[in-house]
């Protein structure tokens, strides 16, 4: 353990990419078609939505706060979206600038409230839930607004919205480079600052499983292939989005003051303000960047299914929130990893997925789902004191 240098966090995240990989075998053991490129491809569409919603809901869980409204930003958004293209003739550029202001506007309003009127954010964004979800009803009077611009469309990941077979090796080939380049700089980093290293065979077993899961997941998305094409699909280019989404957050948690703020806050509020920490400042910021991703989602769902309206959010709120705790982020605040998001949003999908091929319905998703977030926080707290 010691010289491997992993910490209990490490080993989490380990058994949980495990548990995703038996889940898999299970899964198409089970249906027969789980693992094939077409519903593997349909996996990554989903991932990329509940994935952007819940890396930025992390963010705000970490400091100490919470999100229930994301889900009817989404519709208000892609509803106001799609509304000012449809029935105004907006440029899709600009409407979806006027989209993330709205979203900007939402995340001052609801940030501004939790840390300046000491208003609870549940309460906060659980009136934003009902109020939001009004809001988009109100933008195009409860019609449901299609979207036809191409480029949007292409964004949402429909039926051209992929990078084909050469961008996708490409990008694949680009993504192993820098893996391999960051392993190399770490070492180079550790050794000039005198840190021990750890052995150079882990290392690279962990950099060749990384570039074997890269790999494999760029022919399964390669080999997906739609009767109408002559090719296969590649890379849908919300999955691409949402890897930028999530190298964002990376560079914002690791290599910022701000990340080390949000954790500070979230660790004991009252000391990092006596530290000089501007607490409502960075409180307010979280909520507008979770406003700003449950915008760009409710954008990618839209282009996706061709179609704007109130409620096209609604079931992507448990989902993003099961995936943040499943992730291991600390539900009181203070703890919590990017990548476990991750691992938990994949695994969250996988299961939604497998469900919706036995047919489960919406009521017996929601009773897995609270029992799935109920398991893994006896999970995480076992042996652990829970202390406010």
């Amino acid at each position: 353990m010691e010289s491997l240098q992993l910490s209990p966090l490490d080993l989490r995240l380990g058994l949980m990419a495990a548990v995703l990989a038996v889940m898999a075998v299970v899964f198409h053991l089970l249906t027969g078609t789980f693992l094939t490129p077409e519903n593997l491809y349909d996996i990554a569409q989903q991932t990329a939505v509940v994935g952007i919603v819940a890396t930025a809901i992390g963010l705000v869980v970490v400091g100490r706060h919470i999100d229930l409204s994301v889900g009817s930003v989404m519709g208000f958004v892609g509803v106001l979206i799609a509304w000012l293209q449809y029935s105004h003739g907006w440029h899709w550029l600009a409407a979806c600038g006027a989209g993330l202001l709205a979203a900007i506007a939402v995340g001052l309003y609801q940030g501004g409230l939790t840390a300046y009127l000491g208003v609870p954010s549940f309460v906060v964004t659980l009136g934003g839930l009902m109020s939001f979800r009004g809001a988009a009803f109100l933008v195009a009077d409860g019609k449901t607004q299609p979207v036809t611009d191409p480029v949007f469309l292409w964004f949402g990941g429909g039926l051209d919205g992929a990078l084909g077979i050469a961008g996708s090796w490409a990008l694949a080939a680009v993504l192993a480079l820098l893996a391999c380049w960051r392993m190399v700089q770490a070492r180079r980093a550790k050794a000039r600052h005198g840190f021990p290293l750890r052995p150079l065979a882990a290392d690279l077993a962990f950099t060749a499983a990384l570039l074997a899961l890269l790999g494999a997941f760029t022919a399964a998305m390669c080999a997906y292939q739609l009767p109408t094409k002559p090719h296969g699909q590649g890379v849908p280019v919300p999955v691409v989005i949402w890897g930028a989404v999530v190298i964002a957050v990376a560079f914002l948690v690791r290599r910022t003051r701000f990340g080390r703020y949000i954790y500070a806050i979230g660790n004991k509020e009252a000391a990092a303000y006596l530290a000089g920490v501007n607490t409502r400042r960075v409180t307010v910021i979280c909520f507008i960047l979770c406003g700003l991703a449950a915008a760009l989602a409710g954008v990618l769902l839209a282009g996706y299914s061709t179609k704007a309206y109130q409620a096209m959010g609604d079931t992507y709120l448990l989902p993003s929130i099961a995936a943040v705790v499943i992730g291991g982020t600390n539900i009181l605040g203070g703890r919590g990893r990017y990548l476990g998001t991750l691992v938990g949003v994949v695994l969250i999908v996988l299961l939604n997925s497998v469900l919706s091929i036995m047919a489960m319905p919406e009521a017996g998703r929601q009773v897995i789902y609270g029992l799935v977030i109920i398991l893994m926080l006896l999970v995480y707290g076992r042996g652990e004191r829970v202390t406010s």
